[in-house]
């Protein structure tokens, strides 16, 4: 028996619970691991609240590090001993040992830690979907990112000066501006004080940013729009103030010609082959000092239900790990 979290019924971070569950020997094609470091992401929070509805009783968690401990039939890519790392369905990672797919671990190579490697996974392949392959972007652009401060932002900033570009970045007070300019990005807009749609523009001498990548959803889509040159792409790939609500695409129309899209990294790395480029420019990036995972709060598996209460709240920067 191990100790893992689980959501009996969605609902406020008091929903998980801590249990014993058993976990057997892997079959043909999968794993069993035993974590070494656990990372939170804002997908567990829309896992336990429902608003991405599993069936209970389930899991909570989408990437981990961990030390390989047996292999069911077929699997080649991976052995036993293995560090590996992981950012993939199902929800499951806040526990203690799992039994996993084997082609969608990675291995994690010396250059990087487990806590850096349990930290990055989902949220450095989200940034390398975003700025490579969703919208492609180039050196001499400038982009707005929003909520800068956070642990997608604080890579995306670093990751797109690496690339040349110049990032305008969004977060709230002072002390997270700053904390946001320091990991890459030119400009800084706080949003408690400043109206960014402005500022955007001004910024950009009237003429708009050719992509905006909002995380937020609700509270910034429309002004996130506002933001876009003609014919720019807004990528919403977070609902952290809750989802976009239904809209006349007309707007896009009104904006110029705008180009929406909804993108998640399940999509964008369903294959093994898209899984290994993704998660190896990540490896290289950090591996290579050119992008740091800014490890911020750590917690015990016990302590779930405060880092979901922290993550929350806000009170979170950088990224977060969670330790069985």
């Amino acid at each position: 028996m191990v100790k893992a979290i689980r959501v009996h019924k969605p609902g406020g971070p008091e929903s998980m619970v801590l249990e014993d569950v058993e976990v057997g020997e892997p079959g043909p094609g999968q794993a069993r691991i035993r974590h070494t470091a656990i990372g939170l992401n804002y997908i567990d929070v829309y896992h336990r609240s429902g608003l991405y509805p599993l069936p209970a009783p389930y899991g909570v968690g989408m990437e981990g590090a961990a030390v390989v401990e047996a292999v069911g039939d077929g699997v080649t890519n991976i052995a036993v001993g293995d560090r590996v790392a992981y950012a993939d369905p199902p929800p499951g990672s806040y526990s203690e040992a799992r039994l996993v797919t084997a082609n969608r671990m990675v291995k994690v190579p010396d250059s990087v830690d487990d806590e850096t490697a349990a930290a990055m996974m989902l949220k450095g392949m989200t940034v390398e979907y975003l700025v490579h392959r969703t919208f492609e972007v180039k050196a001499g652009m400038t982009v707005l990112f929003h909520a800068a401060a956070g642990g997608v932002g604080l890579i995306a900033g670093q990751w797109l000066k690496e690339l040349g570009v110049r990032a305008i970045g969004t977060a709230g007070g002072p002390e997270k501006c700053e904390l946001a300019k320091a990991h890459g990005y030119a400009e800084v807009i706080d949003y408690n004080s400043e109206d960014f749609v402005a500022r955007t523009k001004e910024l950009t001498d009237g003429k708009g940013v050719p992509v905006v990548y909002d995380s937020i959803g609700a509270s910034t889509w429309e002004r996130s729009l506002a933001c876009l040159a003609p014919r720019g792409m807004f990528v919403n790939f977070g609902n952290a103030s809750g989802p976009v609500p239904a809209f006349d695409p007309g707007k896009l129309a009104a904006g110029g010609s705008l180009y929406m899209t909804r993108p998640s990294l399940m999509a964008y790395n369903a294959t093994q082959a898209e899984l290994e480029l993704s998660a190896g420019r990540l490896m290289d990036m950090v591996g290579s000092g050119k992008v740091k995972i800014d490890i911020n709060q750590r917690y015990a598996l016990a302590d779930a239900v405060q880092a979901h209460k922290d993550l929350e709240g806000r009170k979170t920067t950088g990224s977060t790990v969670i330790l069985p």
